[in-house]
């Protein structure tokens, strides 16, 4: 056993006997404690990676698609007005099959981060409360998620053709001062709109977790989250 893991039940111990939890966590053993937190890390990014890195992942779930930026919206309805408005719906199109083919590729990343949590990690998914999985994984990997999404990204949209035209209305919204920031790159706009759906559909499934433990994908998900409620 790790010094890492160890540290890590040395926890889930002392927080098992908090008062804040009354005497719901008092009948778990450590390593019970321990492998449902992991468990429930796990299943929240294997949920989200399931539901958005295939076809239609985003494209089709309202909650994660993604639009024109604002500013390019109102270039797009220009466009649509001069028969154009196939080129917008092409845009779109490709820059949610863009994040599809992305997602995947943040599995190892996600599971890295289980590995490697910290006390700190561990006390604050415990006693969190809803959002508390979400806040750990964006910021343990949306940085490097970052560095990974961008170049998958960069691939599709180039090789679709498509890059090229949005860096185009991008540039028309930019001299207006009405494009800003990475909404003025196609690239780095996917991405984090990628990573934005991604921490959304992990919140998701945590919610369900905490608020209907039975449910989860394993016994030992289900026994902690249940000793949490």
């Amino acid at each position: 056993m790790t010094a890492m893991r160890l540290r890590t039940i040395a926890l889930v111990s002392c927080l098992a006997i908090s008062s804040a939890y009354g005497s719901g966590l008092d009948d778990l053993s450590n390593k019970d404690a321990s492998l449902g937190i992991k468990g429930a890390l796990d299943q929240g990014a294997e949920s989200a990676i399931g539901k958005l890195g295939v076809p239609g992942g985003f494209l089709n779930n309202p909650e994660v698609k993604i639009p024109l930026p604002p500013a390019l919206e109102e270039v797009a309805k220009g466009m649509r007005m001069i028969g154009r408005g196939k080129d917008a719906d092409e845009l779109v199109v490709t820059m949610n099959q863009a994040a599809e083919q992305a997602v995947p590729e943040a599995k190892e990343l996600l599971v890295n981060a289980v590995r490697t949590m910290s006390i700190e990690d561990a006390k604050g998914i415990l006693t969190g409360g809803d959002g508390s999985v979400t806040r750990f994984f964006r910021e343990k990997t949306a940085a490097p998620l970052t560095d990974k999404f961008l170049p998958i990204v960069t691939k599709v949209t180039a090789r679709l053709g498509l890059a090229q035209k949005y860096d185009q209305f991008a540039g028309e919204g930019v001299k207006l001062g009405l494009v800003k920031g990475d909404a003025s790159n196609i690239e780095r706009y996917v991405t984090g709109k990628t990573l934005d759906g991604l921490y959304l559909m992990i919140g998701e499934e945590e919610r369900t977790i905490r608020q209907n433990p039975g449910a989860a994908a394993s016994a030992i998900v289900s026994k902690v989250f249940s000793a949490l409620r």
